[in-house]
């Protein structure tokens, strides 16, 4: 492909070169006959007339070439057979203008000169020759009475005169030929090793972009301004955004003010130390939150000057997630056990004093102050009594009884519940968005409904003015079902968002154990869920569950 391509790059020289000599050959042609009006006017008319034959004829030729040009591609063999009717045109001004006395013989010169430019030594050395021999015939002609001077001049040459002249011109001719011919040499090894340094600098170029492209690890260069300029497909695909649309911004964008992170790691360079690394907060074009480890370096131009800056990072994401994950297990394990060793110890005795206040509550009027300040014991009882029950829920969960569920109706039924809640005030709207195929995973149908539950019903707690509800099931990559609940809501901060899960996270004055179920019930079913949230601009939470596996029986029915 490379070779095809310089190929076609030098035929366009070429052909781009052609074009100037025809437009420079007839300027040469009125130069000359403006010349030949003032050297000749004061001779015979037919010279006159015949030079500006000569010029009607150049120009004429011109314009066939030019129009030869436009429909050939055989452009070294148009050339030559360009300088073959100049050799000829030449001649015919020479015998016009005084034969061998003619002062544009020098114009054989001009003739050898430029097709060793165009064509190269050899054609140099051949034009020569044949400027030599068709100089050397047209004098001994007109010498010996072959043909006839076309002028009668009034210079009266020996023989031996005319001999020396024509010797003095040929020899010229042919120096000048030689000469050409060790330049286009010369020139023609320059033209080569300049084509292979160009092939190997831009092959380096190429290596160079290529190591840069395959680093999977995310690599921004900008000049000491901090404005990017080099943009690669790791970095790319981290954040989401294309390289035209950051190339000229600043890196700020990405990692936030950078001055006292490029002096440190300005002087490590200088030290001989390790970069440090650093972390920072990145929103993508999507907006959607990522933590990202960067380091960055000093580049150096050949001179050893500081020229910008190379900064690499990755996305540590999902490597903070984990540990975030990790923590948050060992904590809720924590809950756990304390939740299971106090819950039975908390709820015998309240069991106990909860009869006995019904037993006296039953022996007591009931409008006296004492019979109301049982109930208020009883229910708080009662109340303190579904605390120990999430305890104990979110510490010792029932065993879950998988089957094939398909998550559409599951969806449609606790919608359907929560349009009859006392959740739902007037400002409230429920929006469902369900593909027409079946969605099947492989769930315990109830723990996927208390999910749903909990996280609706935060979601409408998140809107106490109103506002809509929208839920969404789609497929997703890798074999899994995506459901996402959007609400309109007040939004949660980045601390919030981080905490969410958390026992003891509630902001409405729960027990805060509800979105710490669901978490539960989504790890142990092999799913993920996200959330998205600015305040002011509403929630979104995504899960994904893994696809019940399908028989080989019934994958191979299926058509491809």
């Amino acid at each position: 492909m490379s070779i095809v391509k310089k190929i076609s790059n030098q035929g366009g020289t070429m052909r781009n070169r052609l074009w100037w000599l025809i437009a420079g050959r007839v300027v040469a042609a009125v130069i000359l006959f403006l010349l030949s009006r003032t050297l000749f006017s004061s001779g015979p008319s037919s010279s006159d007339h015949s030079v500006f034959l000569i010029f009607l004829t150049v120009t004429a030729l011109s314009i066939i070439y030019a129009l030869v040009l436009r429909f050939n591609d055989r452009w070294q063999l148009q050339a030559g057979l360009q300088f073959f009717i100049d050799v000829l045109c030449v001649t015919w001004l020479v015998w016009v203008t005084g034969d061998v006395h003619s002062p544009f013989a020098a114009l054989y010169i001009v003739v050898i000169s430029l097709a060793s430019i165009f064509l190269g030594a050899r054609a140099a050395l051949i034009v020569s020759v044949g400027c030599a021999a068709i100089f050397t015939a047209l004098s001994m002609a007109v010498l010996w009475g072959i043909i006839s001077p076309f002028t009668t001049t009034e210079i009266e040459s020996s023989t031996l005169k005319v001999i020396q002249a024509v010797g003095l011109n040929d020899v010229a001719f042919l120096f000048v030929g030689l000469l050409a011919a060790r330049l286009a040499q010369r020139q023609s090894r320059y033209d080569v090793q300049l084509t292979e340094a160009t092939q190997t600098l831009a092959n380096l170029r190429a290596l160079h972009e290529r190591i840069v492209e395959s680093i999977r690890s995310g690599v921004i260069t900008t000049d000491l301004q901090g404005r990017i300029y080099i943009f690669n497909s790791a970095a790319e695909e981290i954040t989401g955004y294309e390289a035209e649309d950051v190339r000229g911004q600043e890196v700020s964008i990405f990692f936030g003010e950078l001055r006292e992170q490029i002096e440190e790691s300005m002087q490590a360079a200088e030290a001989g130390e390790a970069s440090p690394r650093y972390e920072a907060d990145c929103l993508t074009a999507e907006g959607l939150r990522l933590r990202l480890g960067f380091s960055i370096f000093p580049l150096f131009a050949e001179s050893g000057e500081t020229t910008g800056l190379v900064i690499t990072f990755q996305d540590l994401t999902q490597v903070r997630a984990l540990e975030e994950t990790s923590r948050r297990q060992d904590r809720l394990a924590a809950v756990g056990r304390v939740a299971a060793s106090i819950a039975h110890e908390i709820r015998n005795p309240l069991a106990a004093m909860r009869g006995s206040i019904q037993v006296l509550r039953s022996e007591m009027d009931g409008g006296s102050s004492q019979a109301e300040l049982m109930e208020i014991i009883l229910r708080e009882s009662d109340r303190l009594n579904r605390i120990i029950t999430d305890y104990l829920t979110y510490a010792r969960p029932r065993s879950a009884v998988h089957m094939s569920v398909d998550v559409r109706e599951v969806l449609s039924e606790t919608f359907t519940l929560l349009r009859h809640s006392p959740e739902i005030k007037d400002g409230h709207s429920l929006e469902e968005d369900y593909p027409d195929q079946e969605m099947i995973v492989n769930a315990d149908a109830s723990q996927l409904k208390q999910v749903f539950w909990n996280i609706a019903r935060n979601a409408l707690q998140a809107m106490p003015e109103g506002g809509s509800l929208r839920t969404e099931l789609r497929r997703a990559p890798g074999n899994r079902l995506r459901i996402t609940f959007i609400d309109s809501g007040i939004g949660m901060s980045p601390e919030q968002v981080e905490n969410l899960f958390e026992p003891f996270s509630s902001r409405t004055g729960g027990t805060g154990l509800g979105l710490s179920i669901v978490y539960q019930i989504i790890r142990d079913h092999g799913g993920t869920i996200n959330v998205r949230s600015l305040e002011g601009q509403g929630t979104t939470i995504t899960i994904e569950l893994p696809c019940e596996k399908q028989k080989p029986e019934a994958r191979s029915q299926e058509p491809e």
